[in-house]
């Protein structure tokens, strides 16, 4: 029996189809993998199959159930968390808790939830301070409030570490023995395996539908199938990274953290975070959410003070200088930070200026960004308007358009798709080889892969620093997945 039958459906903005003539069956009492990239359809797919969007043709059964006619009938067999998950950040856990179930009319004993979720030592801290990770437990909670027949989770995962992407995946197995049905949809390409049916879309349409183990034995062999599919992908030379003129300025270290702290009180968010990273090195910062990675790249762009400590970028002290240090700076931050108003030209016009650029210079900085980004027919439209692969490149154009020898990038892949994903990468270690100097965080733990050397974050300090082949060993594992979670779980004891 299926929970959803779908038929020659589709939905079109602005005469693009968003789902283009899309028949799929999803089947009762298994978890079905919603996979790809923003723009592929996936939000749009769940709106229309949940009745919070009507479809321009094609049509839809969800648990027996006309989701646009029988809306009202539908909304208590279904528990929905959305991308965003609206939760209120001035509530507490419980409050959240109670304000959800007041909206679905329904009694509910939270202390076996708390403890399912393991948010009973957190049920009265505000949910904005809640981790990442938290933040997403406490949505599913709140998603599985009224015991559902069908819960749908639109990237449940997105921004997550490793290891609390498996808690959340063993906290939703174990209520599908009720027999409920899930639809989880992701742009991780290695969570493909953690679910009963793997369903791909690509440009609204499905490339792939099946078990995922029938594709690739493997998160790499199902990768590698997956972009044969969307027609392959070639490695070409990066016109980037040709563009780039790396200065030698005589150093052996062109970053250094000497003795980070960031302290809130009693709480070390960054405690005593010292390395050092040579020119052309690719060092990333890995670890869970809340591990103190983002802020301590901050302070090392001079964008929080720290405690204690402080950073040289090119030498120079970025507390003692800091208009200096950041001079020799691009900085690419976590969630797309430019101006959304403004168009493509007036954005790169705007950082240009902020770098000290003008005149010829200025110009030509500018035009050859526009180029060699392939930015050309995006130069009048909105930066907010962007394909998110757009919106990446632009975010790395106006992040090098002074020619910087250092480029820090936090999660500058997340939510693109695969080929984009390896066309950044190959601009990335181009960049590296030509003597620029990167540091990088992610959650693409494949990514760890293409770095010089990493060091492991948890709980504010540095818990291993080495080459991914030493972290492996050190970890006695064969990925850098089961490194990440072997590594972080050892400290956890």
């Amino acid at each position: 029996m299926n929970t959803v039958e779908i038929k020659n459906l589709t939905k079109i903005f602005d005469d693009v189809p968003a789902v283009d003539n899309l028949s799929l069956n999803i089947k009762k009492g298994e978890i079905t993998g919603l996979i790809g990239a923003d723009g592929a359809g996936k939000t749009t797919l769940m709106r229309l199959i949940t009745g919070l969007m009507i479809a321009d043709s094609g049509e839809i059964s969800t648990l027996g159930l006309n989701p646009a006619a029988d809306k009202a009938k539908l909304n208590p067999k279904i528990g929905y968390m959305p991308q965003k998950f609206g939760l209120y950040e001035d509530l507490t856990v419980i409050e959240n808790l109670n304000f959800y179930a007041d909206l679905k009319n329904t009694a509910h004993d939270f202390k076996k939830m708390l403890e399912f979720t393991d948010l009973d030592k957190f049920q009265h801290r505000l949910a904005g301070k809640l981790s990442g990770g938290m933040k997403q437990k406490l949505g599913l909670a709140c998603a599985l409030l009224g015991t559902p027949d069908f819960l749908v989770l639109d990237e449940p995962s997105v921004g997550v570490d490793p290891i609390s992407r498996r808690e959340l995946m063993k906290l939703v197995k174990e209520y599908l023995n009720e027999g409920m049905s899930v639809l989880w949809s992701t742009a991780y390409l290695d969570e493909a395996h953690s679910f009963d049916t793997a369903v791909v879309l690509d440009r609204g349409k499905v490339i792939f539908e099946g078990r995922p183990f029938s594709l690739g034995a493997t998160s790499k062999a199902f990768e590698a199938e997956i972009i044969k599919l969307m027609g392959g992908y070639k490695k070409e030379e990066s016109l980037i990274a040709k563009s780039v003129t790396v200065q030698d300025y005589g150093l052996e270290f062109t970053v250094e953290a000497c003795n980070l702290v960031k302290k809130y009180g009693d709480f070390y968010a960054v405690k005593d975070n010292t390395f050092c990273i040579k020119k052309g090195e690719i060092f990333g910062l890995l670890g869970p959410n809340g591990a103190g990675k983002s802020t301590s790249f901050k302070m090392m762009c001079g964008l929080s003070a720290p405690t204690q400590g402080t950073a040289r970028i090119m030498g120079t002290d970025i507390l003692a200088q800091p208009s200096k240090a950041r001079s020799h700076l691009g900085y690419m931050a976590q969630k797309f930070s430019l101006y959304e108003k403004l168009t493509v030209g007036q954005n790169l016009e705007f950082f240009a200026g902020v770098y000290g650029l003008a005149g010829k210079a200025k110009e030509e900085r500018i035009n050859g960004s526009i180029q060699v980004f392939g930015l050309e027919e995006y130069v009048d439209r909105k930066s907010g308007e962007l394909p998110l692969g757009y919106k990446q490149r632009l975010s790395l154009a106006c992040a090098l358009i002074h020619n910087p020898p250092v480029l820090f990038l936090d999660e500058p892949t997340s939510g693109v798709d695969v080929l984009t994903r390896m066309d950044f990468w190959n601009h990335i270690t181009s960049l590296a080889a030509k003597g620029v100097t990167i540091l990088i965080t992610t959650h693409f733990m494949d990514e760890a892969e293409f770095c010089d050397r990493i060091s492991l974050f948890y709980r504010g300090e540095a818990i291993a620093v080495g080459t991914p082949d030493e972290l492996k060993r050190k970890a006695h594992a064969d990925t850098m997945e089961e490194t990440f979670v072997n590594l972080i779980r050892s400290q956890s004891k």
